[in-house]
């Protein structure tokens, strides 16, 4: 009688592990997890992926997409169809929802029927609450698994993205406290952007920089300064859903030297478009907090090699391209970027441009995020028990093109169209299956999955 392989699948290459990069290595996947890890002659296995001479990495973790805050839940099923051809297996969701937010389990409940029957990758979710604060929802939300919460200090719609007053806010933290999970926080003072836009409009200035005009660094530094005062309060755990400026990582550091839980992340864009890119781009390029001066983009690379910064995230939002066309106005453009299919690649042309190892994609894109949101250690890192999400990068020169991007035609649309990078996804796989051959998706709308929080523990990092 023959006994059967050991695995029943090897995935051959040069392994980005937490502690280095183990060149020549393998992952033996038994079931839908890794099983082993080593190097040298790979064992047997029922099918073997030969990726030798590619970097094979952890399956990225998006800590901040929308999928459907542009065209609602039908948006998951284009969404991440675009995270597996990036590399990445877990898509952390905000929830600003159209036509609502998810404020509540119900409209959890059916939201994570959609997701079962449109994901091609692996979900987390984030809950909110509304704008007449009901924070007695909060404790279900929790038990039903949601990873986190989003609340802002800006308004872009009184139902689906409301501005929480600060009563309301403290409320809230106190609630959230209790959990030890993070509530991530949209970060612009309304009232000068406000008063910075009207001024603008009167004078007829609408062009594409005004959109940095009417946003400075001042209208983000007080929205920090007023979150990170109730974090402080409250024992809450608050982190800036993307600082576009160093300083946010700074008084995120003074704070927590006062013994708060404050963080911050940083988008990707702001590691590397400026001001000049906005006016370049016009509306696609337009995104809150904007792009800031070529100056701020260098500190913000000073705090991630200080390691201030908690993760990097991509702010995906697959906006229809009408919605992202400037026709004179720059203030009627919907604010919000493409950025998952590229994510991997950008990453790795960053950080090779700054001479930094590649360990740093792996932590601030994978495994800090799910330890931010309590997915590891089933998500976030090659590890004996994890998940067998792993996303394989071919070094190379490769230029980005928009048009490959795999979701809805009228989201094949982005801000590093035409950028040469560095590198491009090979392969994807999400729990061992292969959901990416570098082509084409593998994937079927209903193969990914929910993934609750894995624990309450607090991770500041």
């Amino acid at each position: 009688m023959t006994e059967s392989p050991p695995f029943d699948r090897v995935i051959l290459g040069d392994l980005v592990l937490p502690d280095g990069v183990l060149e020549g290595g393998w992952v033996g996947v038994r079931g839908e997890a890794v099983a082993a890890i080593g190097s040298g002659e790979a064992p047997a296995a029922r099918d073997t992926a030969d990726h030798r001479g590619m970097l094979v990495l952890p399956g990225l973790v998006d800590g901040h997409m929308h999928t459907s805050s542009s065209t609602g839940w039908s948006g998951i099923e284009g969404a991440t169809m675009s995270a597996a051809a990036g590399g990445v297996t877990t898509c952390v969701d905000m929830p600003y929802d159209v036509p609502v937010p998810v404020t509540d389990t119900g409209i959890l409940h059916d939201k994570l029927e959609q997701v079962s029957r449109l994901a091609h990758v692996d979900m987390a979710l984030y809950g909110t609450i509304r704008k007449d604060g009901n924070v007695e929802d909060i404790a279900g939300l929790i038990e039903a698994g949601i990873c986190s919460f989003k609340l802002s200090t800006y308004e872009y719609d009184a139902v689906r993205f409301p501005r929480i007053d600060h009563p309301t806010m403290l409320r809230a933290f106190r609630e959230i406290a209790k959990s030890n999970l993070m509530v991530a926080i949209h970060n612009e003072d309304q009232e000068l952007v406000e008063r910075l836009t009207e001024q603008a409009k009167a004078a007829g200035e609408t062009h594409p920089i005004m959109h940095c005009r009417t946003r400075p660094p001042i209208t983000e530094s007080m929205a920090d300064l007023e979150i990170f005062e109730m974090a402080l309060e409250t024992g809450c755990h608050v982190h800036i859903a993307h600082s576009s400026l160093a300083r946010g990582f700074d008084l995120a550091g003074m704070f927590r030297d006062q013994g708060a839980r404050t963080s911050g992340e940083a988008c990707i864009q702001y590691l590397c478009m400026t001001e000049e890119d906005l006016v370049r781009l016009e509306g696609f390029g337009k995104c809150n907090p904007p792009f800031r001066a070529k100056e701020e983009v260098e500190r913000m690379w000073e705090a991630v090699r200080a390691g201030k910064v908690g993760y990097v995230s991509t702010d995906h939002a697959p906006w229809p391209r009408e919605r992202k066309q400037y026709k004179g106005d720059i203030f009627a453009v919907g604010a919000g970027l493409t950025g998952m299919q590229s994510f991997a690649p950008l990453m790795l042309t960053l950080l090779e441009q700054r001479g930094l190892p590649v360990t740093m994609l792996a932590s601030l894109c994978a495994e800090r995020p799910a330890r931010f949101h309590g997915l590891f250690p089933r998500k976030g890192a090659i590890r004996v028990g994890a998940d067998a999400d792993l996303c394989v990068l071919e070094r190379g020169r490769f230029r980005f093109d928009a048009k490959e991007i795999r979701d809805r035609e009228d989201a094949r649309w982005s801000p590093y169209d035409g950028m040469e990078m560095r590198g491009r996804v090979a392969a994807t796989y999400l729990r061992g299956a292969p959901i990416w051959n570098g082509k084409e998706v593998l994937a079927k709308p209903g193969a990914g999955r929910f993934v609750p929080r894995q624990h309450g523990d607090r991770f500041l990092g």
